[in-house]
């Protein structure tokens, strides 16, 4: 497998070609899981003593895992590039750029980096406040307190004739309503501190828990593979921190175990090199699209992403790929295929996306919808849709693309005809 520009690329090539999981790996060298998922997509830097337990763990040299710096550099600065919009500078001089002048390419690159650190905070901070029901309550709690307290302070500073015992009755109340205030905004910045820590300290939704746990591994599971069965994973399940996100992780692994029985490992694989097409791999093994979707983003070392979604168009399961940003809480942007898709069951939907970022990555999706009948013929209906997601190819960069993003409310495209309200990020709204 060819090298990256990027060390946490390679740790992560590394780690595939030992066939290591992630949570092996990162227990060998002593960090979280959670942080070495981050450090395998590039997005925390690595100290040299953290490198060097990974070289040690995945048997290679650390400065083979170090080496690239100035390609990486080169790299960071060809996406801050690709992120400028129209004014394009001179990519052919970058090489040029970073010899001579390696401070200011240094801080363009650092720079880059900070703009995207902070869209995402933006991305995260606008779901939690607009739709995380345990952020609400804590706001309430603070605002409140800061009510109580300021109606009590009012009171003790305009009225002159108060009787010494509601005089002390009101400092009581105060001192209680400051520490009330106190330990709230406490937890309130707690909470929001907590975005990285989520999987550790249970704060995170279940859903959030589960797909961490299934980030952390690869999200491929080779137990089921080798006909273990759940019970290799009931340890893993058991440590979650919710009873909601352990129930919801054996259903998946229940699933999973089905998709491997449908699909084995190798044929699938083989299958898979001679066609992409989830249809006809659905005949081939006489198995759902939906199976097949599942199976192909699931794949050890798959860069394909998957969405899915029940009857309400509620996403249930988020594998994002790179540079596909997915809401975390609340509704997704209503343009995306998966949609289509869920309104028109049975029906393949394919579809060139470009979502609203700075790097103007263009998607090859691919949707499919597949009703089912739970009870009998008087129903209910419910629908579950899958929308597969990669990168598109080179040679679809002049092809029409249909304009998508993330959710409405951190949408910067204007004019949008399925905005549904004003976006944080265009200017006067």
């Amino acid at each position: 497998m060819p090298m990256t520009a990027l060390t946490g690329s390679r740790v992560r090539e590394r780690r595939l070609q030992l066939g290591l999981r992630q949570a092996d790996l990162a227990r060998a060298a002593g960090i979280s899981a959670s942080y070495l998922n981050l450090i395998e997509h590039n997005r925390r830097r690595i100290g040299d003593e953290v490198l060097a337990r990974l070289a040690r763990a995945l048997t290679i040299e650390t400065g083979t895992l170090a080496a690239g710096a100035e390609g990486a550099l080169i790299e960071d600065l060809r996406a801050a590039a690709a992120a400028g919009g129209d004014d394009q500078p001179e990519l052919d001089r970058v090489e040029d750029l970073v010899g001579r002048f390696p401070g200011w390419a240094r801080m363009l690159a650092a720079q880059h980096r900070r703009i995207g650190s902070l869209e995402r905070t933006v991305n995260a901070l606008n779901d939690r406040m607009t739709h995380d029901t345990h952020l609400s309550e804590a706001l309430h709690e603070v605002l409140s307190a800061v009510s109580a307290v300021r109606s009590t302070a009012a009171i003790l500073a305009e009225t002159e004739d108060i009787a010494p015992d509601w005089r002390a009755r009101f400092h009581a109340n105060l001192h209680a309503d400051s520490e009330r205030l106190a330990v709230g905004a406490e937890a309130l910045v707690a909470y929001l501190d907590s975005s990285d820590e989520d999987d550790e300290t249970g704060l995170g939704a279940p859903q959030d828990e589960v797909e961490g746990w299934l980030a952390a591994r690869g999200w491929h599971l080779p137990e089921l593979e080798a006909g273990a069965g759940p019970a290799a994973l009931a340890a893993e399940v058991a440590g979650l921190a919710s009873a909601a996100a352990r129930s919801m992780a054996r259903d998946w692994i229940a699933r999973a175990e089905a998709d491997a029985a449908a699909l084995p490992l190798m044929p699938f694989r083989a299958a898979l090199a001679e066609t992409d097409d989830p249809v006809r791999l659905a005949r081939r093994f006489g198995t759902s699209v939906l199976s097949v979707f599942r199976r192909m983003a699931t794949l050890p070392g798959a860069q394909t992403g998957l969405v899915i979604c029940d009857g309400s168009g509620t996403l249930v399961f988020r594998k994002p790929p790179e540079g596909f940003v997915l809401p975390r809480f609340g509704a997704a942007c209503p343009l995306w295929p998966l949609f289509d898709a869920l309104a028109r069951p049975m029906a393949p939907v394919e579809a060139m996306v470009e979502p609203a970022s700075r790097t103007r990555r263009r998607f090859r999706t691919r949707a499919f919808c597949e009703p089912s009948l739970p009870g009998d013929f008087a129903g209910p209906e419910l629908r579950e849709a899958g929308m597969l997601i990669d990168p598109a190819p080179p040679e679809a960069a002049a092809a029409p693309a249909r304009a998508v993003g993330t959710s409405c409310r951190i949408c910067p495209r204007t004019p949008c005809p399925a905005r549904r309200e004003p976006s944080i990020l265009i200017e006067g709204t």
